[in-house]
């Protein structure tokens, strides 16, 4: 069965047509089997699945992106080739200019040791731009996808940009060249539910301006609804079920699509304040502005001003905002990984006031999730050295080390076969999973979780929570949880403090917030979300 266009454009003949794909690793195991849909121009094309169902791979294989050992048959035709037929530097002809790609992690995907003006640049060199119209159409397309400080970013490395920031710098890069097709691998994974939908609307409009195509990855089936004409069900790499948005959503046909389609992640637990875990009291976390010949400090960009809060053992705290309000270098800042001004108490100690050293024996009581699992994992170490890292500083055993990590595996729902893979090798859900466990590990007594569960499905973000919250109840974990997913913030914290543009907007009770937020800035989030 193909995805069609609706009945008065099925007479035209379809943009991309992809016919009994089927992708098999080098032991012949079958990663996608069989799959089949048609796109046509302005229409948006959604592939939606769990973690690993084959959703990335099958996108990569039209590009020629996948690794050698990877076999791929099939037939995929795209303006009157074939595809999977033609050479590297014939697809090179087609990525890019005809068929663009945004990838689902930007921090890897962009290039460190280039400023953003550079990036951009090159993207708009490929297509023929003079060098005096470049600088006036990369600020046109920063801004065109909600970057209003442009200028000030064309300066900027990717390390120096919000994770919001980063996904549409690499946005601006995929529309520059004006594509007939773009796939789009979970393009509002790093970004807050207002900005999610800012995004998606500027993407709808570009299609229908420029007649572009567009292939959505997402796990976000909020956004599926609302911006795909088609949808297309993955199961471990068979299609579970495929066809129009609305009839695939009212009447799901399988368990497997209505367990995708089930957002009820359960209540947060109700936590005793007994013994407070950590305290800030005036924390002020800023950047310095160097400019000139000599590099110097001529002023500071403010990332979170004057922030106070208590965590008590067991609790979750969640910090929610846009993308660039500050959340992360909150977290950076709470795990000493950047100076602030002010008190953190930790354990009745203030970090601020350590040095490295004597830090160093309290780190493994704080553990940090980042954002972006595959650049915070090394490339170089199999998932059992990432994960067994952190225990070769307890002086333990090889048999108790090996014990514990197929423990933490067990928890974060990893198979034992994956300790000896790479990072490269798994998804994006499996990642965060591993960056999870690495923390997990050391039994911390608190976690840092930044945007933990944003690469995840909505059924592995459900096991996840669930996970953290038998965590929380059992081990008396307490948690600083940062997410734009108000659901999952819902779902696992006790209280909420709310960030914008760097100060905090609002503290209280998740339940409070919920039914009576305090600022037209948190309705809007709390509307955003709902599905």
């Amino acid at each position: 069965m193909h995805l069609t266009q609706d009945d008065n454009t099925v007479s035209n003949p379809p943009l991309l047509r992809v016919q009994q794909l089927s992708i098999h690793d080098e032991t012949g195991h079958c990663l996608v089997d069989d799959l089949s849909f048609d796109v046509y121009p302005a229409q948006t094309v959604a592939i939606v699945g769990e973690s690993g169902s084959g959703k990335s791979i099958s996108t990569l294989a039209l590009l020629g992106l996948l690794p050698e050992n990877l076999t791929v048959q099939g037939n995929v035709r795209f303006a009157n080739q074939s595809l999977l037929s033609l050479t590297q530097i014939q697809l090179q002809q087609i990525r890019g200019k005809r068929i663009a790609i945004i990838f689902q992690e930007p921090m890897t995907a962009l290039n460190p040791l280039h400023h953003v003006e550079k990036m951009m640049a090159e993207s708009l060199a490929l297509q023929g731009v003079c060098k005096a119209d470049i600088r006036q159409q990369t600020l046109s397309l920063l801004q065109d996808v909600g970057i209003d400080d442009a200028v000030q970013i064309l300066k900027c490395y990717p390390h120096e940009l919000s994770g919001g920031q980063r996904q549409r710098v690499m946005l601006a890069m995929a529309l520059a060249l004006e594509p007939e097709i773009l796939i789009a691998d979970e393009p509002t994974t790093a970004l807050d539910v207002v900005l999610q939908a800012q995004i998606l609307t500027l993407l709808k409009k570009l299609q229908e301006q420029r007649n572009m195509a567009m292939i959505l990855i997402s796990h976000d089936l909020n956004l599926v609804k609302q911006y795909a004409d088609q949808v297309l069900v993955l199961n471990q790499g068979r299609v579970e079920e495929q066809g129009c948005t609305t009839e695939i959503f009212t009447h799901p046909q399988t368990a497997y699509t209505r367990n995708l389609l089930n957002h009820d992640f359960g209540q947060a637990l109700t936590i005793a304040q007994t013994e407070r875990l950590l305290e800030l009291k005036n924390v002020t976390v800023k950047y310095p502005i160097k400019r000139g010949l000599l590099n110097q400090i001529k002023a500071y960009k403010i990332a979170a001003e004057s922030i106070n809060f208590n965590l008590f053992k067991g609790e979750a705290l969640g910090i929610v905002g846009e993308s660039g309000s500050g959340k992360s270098s909150l977290a950076l800042a709470i795990a000493r990984l950047i100076k602030s001004e002010g008190e953190i108490q930790f354990l009745a100690q203030n970090l601020n006031q350590l040095n490295q050293k004597q830090l160093r024996p309290l780190r493994r009581d704080f553990q940090i999730v980042f954002q972006d699992p595959l650049s915070s994992l090394n490339p170089r170490m199999s998932v059992e050295q990432i994960i067994a890292e952190g225990l070769h500083l307890q002086n333990i055993s090889k048999q108790q080390s090996n014990a514990k990590i197929e423990a933490v595996l067990a928890k974060v729902e990893l198979c034992l076969e994956d300790r000896t893979k790479y990072p490269h090798q798994l998804s994006g859900g499996q990642r965060q999973r591993v960056a999870l466990a690495r923390a997990l590990v050391l039994k911390p007594k608190l976690m840092i979780l930044d945007e933990p569960t944003s690469a995840l499905d909505r059924s592995t973000q459900m096991a996840m929570i669930q996970l953290l919250r038998r965590l929380q109840q059992q081990e008396q974990i307490s948690y600083v949880f940062i997410s734009h997913d108000l659901q999952v913030i819902k779902a696992l914290c006790q209280n909420v403090m709310v960030m914008h543009q760097a100060e905090v907007l609002e503290y209280q009770a998740t339940e409070l917030l919920f039914t009576q937020p305090q600022t037209e800035y948190t309705r809007q989030l709390i509307s955003a979300s709902e599905y």
